[in-house]
C-alpha cells in the first residue's frame, strides 16, 4: 500500500519541524562563513551559534539575485560562482548551469540534489513509471532538476526537452509515459497537436508543471482531457521551494528550506497573511544561500494543508518584488520608502503612488496611521524629499486601507 506522503517529515508536528530547522541553522551559517568566501564577507562578525531562531535570522542581510550576479561578475576572472560555492570543479560538482545574467549554478552529486522528488510524489508520480520530461536540458538546470528527482523516486525518464512538438507526440504515443513534466503551455501545445493528428495519448494522466503561470482555467482544460496537473515553485539557485497537493489550496513549503516573507526592499518579516517578498534559506552544503531574496511576491496561508501535511503554505507566485520606478529621471526604490516609514512609528504601512502622464510625474505617499495631525504629514513630506530627492504629496489613511498585494511603489501613470 502506497502512502500519500513522500516521507515522515511532511506530517511531523510543526513545533518539531521548527526546532529541527533552528537547530541546524547555526551549523549552516558557520559552514557558509568558513567555506563560501562570499558569505565570509556578507556575514563577517556574525556569531553563527547565536543564529538559532527566526528573530536572529531576520537580523542577517538579505542577498538578492542582482547582488549574486554582481559578485559573480566581479570574481569571474578567478572563480565562476562569486564565492558562493563551497567546492571547486570536480567530483563534488557534477554540472554547472547558466541562468540569464549570466548567473552560474552548480549541481552536486547528492541524490535528488534539487529536492524536487517531493513535488513529483505529491503530483502522483510513483516508482516504476516512465516520465516524459520537457524541461530544457541545455544551459538552465530545469531538465536536470526534474530528471534527478524522477530517478530518486525510481522512475524512468524520457528526456524530451523543448520544441519538436510532432516528435513529442510520437514519442508519447509509442512509449506511453505515465505523465509529463514541463511548462503548462508546452503540454497544451502537445495535446492540441495530438488532437490535430488524431493521435490518442491515454497514458498521460498527470503532470508536474512549473516556470509559468498555471491558472485554474488551464488546469480545468487539462482535467477535461484526463490530465491532472499540479504546479511547483522553485528556482535555479535554490531548487524546490513549495509544491501543490491534491487539496489545491496554495503550495506547501519544502522541508529543506526556511522561508520568510519580508517587506519588499527590506529584510523585515511581515505579519502572517501579508504579501511580501519570498526570502529563502537553503540547507545546501555546496551552495548554502542564506536569506536569498527571490524577488517574487507571495503570502503565507493560515492553517495546515487539508491533505495532512503540516508545513506552512504560501499562496503561490503573486508578482515581482522589484518595484524600482523612475520618476522625473530619478530611480525610486522600495527600500527608500522603507527608510521614510521607519522614521515614524505612527505609520503602520505605506505605498508610494506615481501618477500623471509621461513627463508630468506626480508622487503621493499613502500612509496608514491613526494620527491625523498636519504636522506629521509635513514631516513625512520632508523625509520623502530628503530620501528620494523628489517632492511628493502625503495622503493619510486609516489602518487597513491599503491593498494587501505587496506593492510598496505603484506606477499608475498613463503612457497613452
Amino acid at each position: 500500500m502506497t502512502t500519500p506522503f513522500y516521507d515522515a517529515l511532511e506530517t511531523r508536528p510543526p513545533a518539531e519541524r521548527e526546532a529541527a530547522l533552528m537547530a541546524a541553522l547555526p551549523g549552516l551559517v558557520a559552514h557558509a562563513q568558513q567555506a563560501a568566501p562570499a558569505f565570509a564577507d556578507i556575514l563577517a562578525g556574525v556569531d553563527a551559534q547565536a543564529v538559532n531562531n527566526r528573530q536572529a535570522l531576520a537580523q542577517l542581510p538579505v542577498t538578492r539575485k542582482y547582488q549574486l550576479a554582481e559578485r559573480q561578475q566581479a570574481e569571474r576572472d578567478r572563480e565562476a560562482f562569486g564565492g558562493f560555492a563551497t567546492q571547486p570543479f570536480g567530483a563534488q560538482m557534477l554540472r554547472v548551469f547558466s541562468s540569464p545574467g549570466p548567473i552560474y549554478e552548480p549541481e552536486g552529486p547528492q541524490t535528488d540534489y534539487w529536492r524536487m522528488a517531493r513535488a513529483l510524489y505529491a503530483a502522483g508520480f510513483r516508482a516504476g513509471e516512465l516520465i516524459h520530461n520537457c524541461f530544457s536540458y541545455h544551459f538552465v538546470p530545469a531538465g536536470s532538476m526534474m530528471e534527478t528527482a524522477a530517478h530518486a523516486l525510481g522512475c524512468t525518464v524520457f528526456p524530451g526537452g523543448t520544441g519538436q512538438t510532432e516528435q513529442q507526440v510520437q514519442a508519447m504515443a509509442q512509449l506511453r509515459p505515465a505523465g509529463y513534466i514541463g511548462t503548462p503551455s508546452f503540454l497544451k501545445l502537445i495535446v492540441e497537436k495530438a488532437q490535430e493528428q488524431g493521435v490518442a495519448l491515454p497514458s498521460v494522466t498527470k503532470a508536474l508543471l512549473s516556470a509559468e503561470a498555471f491558472p485554474p482555467s488551464l488546469r480545468d482544460w487539462f482535467a477535461e482531457r484526463g490530465i491532472q496537473g499540479y504546479q511547483c515553485y522553485g528556482t535555479a539557485d535554490l531548487g524546490l521551494i513549495a509544491y501543490e497537493t491534491s487539496a489545491r489550496e496554495g503550495l506547501v513549503l519544502d522541508e529543506g528550506v526556511i522561508v520568510e516573507i519580508v517587506r519588499p526592499g527590506t529584510g523585515d518579516p511581515v505579519p502572517e497573511g501579508e504579501v511580501g517578498e519570498l526570502v529563502v534559506t537553503s540547507f545546501n552544503p555546496l551552495y548554502p544561500l542564506i536569506r536569498f531574496g527571490t524577488g517574487d511576491l507571495s503570502a503565507v496561508l493560515p492553517g495546515p494543508c487539508p491533505t495532512g501535511r503540516t508545513n506552512a503554505r504560501i499562496k503561490g507566485w503573486l508578482g515581482r518584488a522589484d518595484q524600482t520606478t523612475k520618476v522625473r529621471g530619478m530611480f525610486v526604490q522600495p527600500g527608500q520608502i522603507d527608510q521614510v516609514v521607519k522614521r515614524f512609528p505612527q505609520v503602520q504601512r505605506a505605498r508610494l503612488v506615481v501618477s500623471g502622464e509621461m513627463a508630468s510625474d506626480q508622487m503621493t505617499l499613502q500612509v496608514e496611521t491613526t494620527e491625523t495631525a498636519a504636522g506629521l504629514a509635513l514631516q513625512l513630506q520632508e523625509a520623502l524629499r530628503e530620501v528620494t530627492k523628489l517632492r511628493g504629496e502625503i495622503e493619510m489613511l486609516p489602518p487597513g486601507s491599503l491593498p494587501n498585494d505587496g506593492k510598496v511603489i505603484e506606477d499608475a501613470r498613463s503612457y497613452r
